[in-house]
């Protein structure tokens, strides 16, 4: 008989205590609170075969949301797997600053359309859609496995979406929106991240434009005034060291109103162009 107790103890050679709560508990289908008040309690041969399993493909690395099937985004629990990046608090920030243009927008909620390029897990769509109801919110993605993993996600957290195939704006219908987000691949092919961490098991086409990092946000940049209406604004997440260059990529654009915001790490995370605005100062 293995106790909880005892399985602890043996998954800890291998990895930390809190991802094997997590694991333990994923595949008992309880807290950690109630793991830790039950450690002297048998497990099975199938549950004891399912999480050293789960154990051993995370000591080679496999990141834990990719394990557990979920990650929560803006408070929210979103299902993953590998055919989608993994949500990062960082891209928060990229949620605060769309929700924050949009509430300040003259424009009424109830008729603003939104546009998600490179949706993956959806976290960004369908967290837009949930805190601002009545919004039209369409996501693109060039991948039909991760727009399968958004639409299941729309459904989980009944978020009203319009998903649709497309490799960034090529497939869209003639119309134009309000504003646009995207969290585009900034990564440079070669980057030595690429070959670390949960890196190593994420879509490789969704980290890196397999040139120098800024490709994609050239053409997101450069395409998105014919898809924006008036006033309309862009933002999107890049590279901590790309600031400069995306700010020049804006203006080259026609864009102003630029803005650029800092992480809580004090790195510019997230810049902002909208069309016939004044240009604000960045951070």
């Amino acid at each position: 008989m293995t106790t909880i107790a005892a399985a602890f103890a043996a998954a800890r050679t291998s990895i930390p205590p809190a991802e094997a709560r997590l694991l333990l508990g994923h595949v008992l289908g309880c807290s950690s609170a109630w793991l830790e008040a039950h450690r002297e309690a048998a497990l099975t041969p199938q549950q004891l075969a399912a999480f050293a399993g789960l154990v051993e493909r995370r000591a080679a690395g496999e990141p834990v949301a990719y394990l557990l099937g979920t990650r929560e985004f803006y408070g929210r629990d979103f299902a993953v797997t590998s055919a989608v990046l993994i949500p990062r608090p960082e891209t928060e920030l990229l949620v605060d600053v769309a929700l924050a243009k949009v509430g300040a927008g003259k424009t009424a909620i109830s008729t603003t359309c939104i546009l998600d390029l490179g949706t993956g897990s959806g976290c960004i769509a369908i967290t837009l859609a949930l805190e601002l109801p009545g919004a039209r919110v369409t996501a693109v993605d060039v991948a039909p496995p991760a727009l399968e993993v958004a639409r299941v996600n729309a459904q989980l957290l009944g978020a009203s979406v319009d998903l649709l195939a497309s490799d960034w704006f090529a497939a869209l219908p003639e119309k134009r929106f309000d504003f646009i987000v995207a969290n585009p691949p900034y990564v440079a092919a070669g980057d030595p991240h690429l070959r670390s961490g949960d890196l190593r098991f994420e879509p490789l086409d969704a980290l890196t434009d397999q040139a120098d990092g800024l490709a994609a946000l050239r053409h997101i940049v450069a395409t998105a005034p014919r898809w924006l209406k008036p006033g309309g604004s862009l933002f999107f997440e890049h590279g901590f060291d790309q600031a400069a260059a995306v700010f020049d990529l804006l203006v080259a654009a026609g864009f102003s109103g630029i803005e650029q915001h800092r992480d809580l790490a004090g790195i510019v995370r997230v810049s902002v162009g909208s069309l016939l605005d004044p240009i604000l100062p960045s951070d």
